[in-house]
């Protein structure tokens, strides 16, 4: 049996993106990750508008691959009273997307805060510029720019200590670009939160653990997953990133024991996973070609960066072939699961350096660069041909 290739994709922010849709068909991908980034949170996604969005990306020689994301409200994540309006407004837009042809969703439960760094420039040896998470620099906003009430008894005292003098040693510029950097918000908007909203988004979570948490995901599942059976839809939830606690928000999407659980509350191949290797790379003791090969069943969209961790927590986003990930075996156990599932999955480089023409462009969504995620996908490429090659395939 001939093994499928992965289906190699680039995720594409709409057109007021710096890279285009010619771009992403020049670095060899045939497939787009995108959204109507142009919504707001929580409205229905119109079937007029997927099909124009559609329309496009077919015109370029491209298909639309995967929706990443339709974003969970916060009101379903909270479990307040107005979850059930959007949760109507989920399933409708499930069941327009599936009407246009377009069946694989990733989201993401992550409450308040998408993806978070503190350096969005971090120097590389080369000249390149990757996105970096620093734990004390977290530590620093949380303690002495938010002043979360309680703030303190998340840290060690050797954290506080770091943090403090962290503190002390930074420019008033410099603690704005820390701020600035952790409160930018989602990629693809341009919701760039205040420290005073961001608190007040915070206390809504006062009350709500990581228990909480899980249990309205549940209630999620349980209100959209017949839907998206009944119109051929799968979800794929994205991974905490990081996936550890932060700001005294709950996390429930950071390892093994936390997918199955996900996985197992509604037992349904539409209730899936985007397997991140950097998000779940950045917590030590994941064992990821382990996980790919255990949870691949329920694998429908594959996330594939690298991360270099750090013994405080810390970590950058390396090389798609360096870094604490060890990709040739993801990619191993990636190429045995199409076997198993005798069908292609969408793969996308994720974060790649900004490097080369792109340092001299500003109008890039921060990690989503041109050329770096070209090299990461030329890079995972020839990884793919290669251990095929090798193995006979």
């Amino acid at each position: 049996m001939k093994v499928p290739f992965l289906e190699q994709t680039m995720r594409w922010f709409g057109p007021r993106d710096a890279v285009t849709l010619a771009h992403i068909r020049q670095a060899g991908a045939t497939g787009v990750v995108t959204a109507l980034h142009e919504l707001a949170c929580g409205e229905v996604w119109p079937v007029d508008l997927i099909r124009l969005r559609n329309a496009e990306i077919t015109a370029a020689g491209l298909r639309w691959s995967v929706v990443e994301s339709v974003p969970v409200h916060e009101a379903i994540k909270q479990n307040t009273a107005d979850a059930a309006m959007y949760l109507d407004r989920y399933r409708q837009s499930l069941q327009n997307l599936a009407a246009c042809g377009i069946h694989v969703v990733c989201y993401n439960f992550m409450a308040v805060t998408d993806w978070t760094r503190t350096n969005l420039a971090m120097p590389m040896p080369g000249g390149a510029e990757a996105l970096r998470f620093d734990a004390v620099d977290a530590a620093t906003f949380d303690l002495h720019l938010l002043k979360r009430r309680g703030a303190e008894a998340g840290y060690t005292p050797a954290v506080r200590e770091a943090a403090e003098r962290r503190f002390s040693e930074m420019t008033a510029d410099q603690l704005t670009q820390l701020s600035r950097t952790i409160l930018l918000g989602l990629p693809g908007t341009v919701d760039n939160l205040t420290v005073e909203q961001f608190q007040g988004l915070l206390d809504h979570y006062a009350a709500i653990d990581s228990a909480k948490l899980r249990e309205h995901h549940r209630r999620f599942l349980e209100a959209v997953i017949p839907t998206a059976e009944s119109c051929g839809v799968v979800l794929a939830i994205h991974p905490d990133d990081p996936p550890f606690p932060m700001f005294g928000l709950p996390r429930i999407v950071g390892d093994e024991d936390g997918l199955r659980q996900i996985i197992q509350a509604v037992d349904s191949p539409s209730n899936g996973i985007t397997f991140c290797t950097g998000s779940l790379g950045a917590r030590p003791g994941n064992d990821l070609p382990g996980m790919l090969k255990r949870l691949g069943h329920r694998v429908h969209f594959l996330h594939l960066r690298n991360v270099k961790r750090e013994p405080d927590g810390s970590f950058f986003e390396d090389d798609h072939l360096a870094g604490d990930v060890n990709m040739p075996a993801v990619m191993r156990e990636a190429i045995a699961l199409m076997q198993r599932i005798d069908k292609p999955l969408p793969m996308r480089p994720d974060h790649g350096h900004r490097m080369l023409g792109d340092l001299e462009n500003n109008n890039f969504y921060a990690g989503y660069s041109t050329i770096g995620r070209l090299k990461g996908l030329a890079e995972l490429r020839g990884l793919e041909v290669g251990l095929r090659t090798g193995a006979g395939s």
